[in-house]
């Protein structure tokens, strides 16, 4: 993991600035790109959102049906479920 150097104040609220430079950086637009947060111990990771396959999580490799993420290999088992149901 890469360190920028970079440290913020947590303010009253509980909310952090992230700084011009690392949104740009990750390619975050405000008031368009979401961000998840996760805990590793002590450690706070941000992590631009990608929204995953709504059946295995799995991020990469997804495809919009019906408003919804799927991956292609959920997408295979659909359809050979489908193919057996039919028959």
């Amino acid at each position: 993991m890469e360190s920028l150097g970079i440290v913020r104040k947590i303010d009253e609220t509980g909310r952090i600035v992230l700084p011009k430079d690392f949104r740009r950086r990750l390619g975050l637009e405000a008031n368009a790109d979401a961000v998840e947060l996760f805990a590793d111990g002590d450690q706070i990771i941000i992590r631009k959102y990608a929204p995953g396959c709504i059946f295995c999580g799995t991020v990469g490799e997804t495809f919009e049906f019906c408003g919804q993420r799927v991956c292609k290999e959920c997408s295979a088992k659909l359809n050979e479920v489908v193919r057996l149901q039919t028959r």
